[in-house]
C-alpha cells in the first residue's frame, strides 16, 4: 500500500519546491521562475472595476458628459484629451468643459460609493 500511494505522489510537483540552481549555486523555484511582477489580486480587481466603470457610465451620464469623460480619460481607444483640447473638438470653452467634467466625476463617485463592491 505504501508503495502505491507513493506512485500517485510521484509526479506532484510543488510551487515552493527547488527544482533548479543557478549560477550561484542558488536554489531556483517553480515560484521564481514563473513570478509576476503583478499580483493576480490586482489584477481581478482592476477588471471588475474596470467593468462597472464602463457599467456606470452608461448609466449615471449624459450623452455630452460622456463624450467628455471618454475624450478627457482615453476610454473606448480614444487617446487621452486635455481640456483644451475637448474644448476645440466640441465648439465649447474650456471652463465649460471642466465644469461638466467635474458634475460627472462626482456622478459616477455617488454611483460607486452607493454600489457594493
Amino acid at each position: 500500500m505504501h508503495f502505491r500511494s507513493q506512485k500517485k505522489t510521484l509526479g506532484d510537483i510543488y510551487i515552493d519546491e527547488p527544482i533548479e540552481v543557478d549560477k550561484e549555486g542558488n536554489a531556483l523555484t517553480l515560484m521564481d521562475i514563473m513570478g509576476d511582477s503583478e499580483d493576480i489580486i490586482d489584477k481581478v480587481d482592476l477588471s471588475i472595476r474596470s467593468g462597472q466603470l464602463y457599467e456606470f457610465l452608461n448609466k449615471c451620464l449624459d450623452i455630452r458628459e460622456l463624450e467628455i469623460i471618454k475624450y478627457r480619460y482615453g476610454l473606448y481607444g480614444a487617446n487621452p484629451l486635455t481640456q483644451r483640447e475637448v474644448a476645440q473638438r466640441l465648439g465649447i470653452s474650456r471652463s465649460y468643459v471642466s465644469r461638466i467634467e467635474k458634475k460627472a466625476l462626482s456622478s459616477l463617485k455617488k454611483m460607486y460609493d452607493s454600489t457594493p463592491y
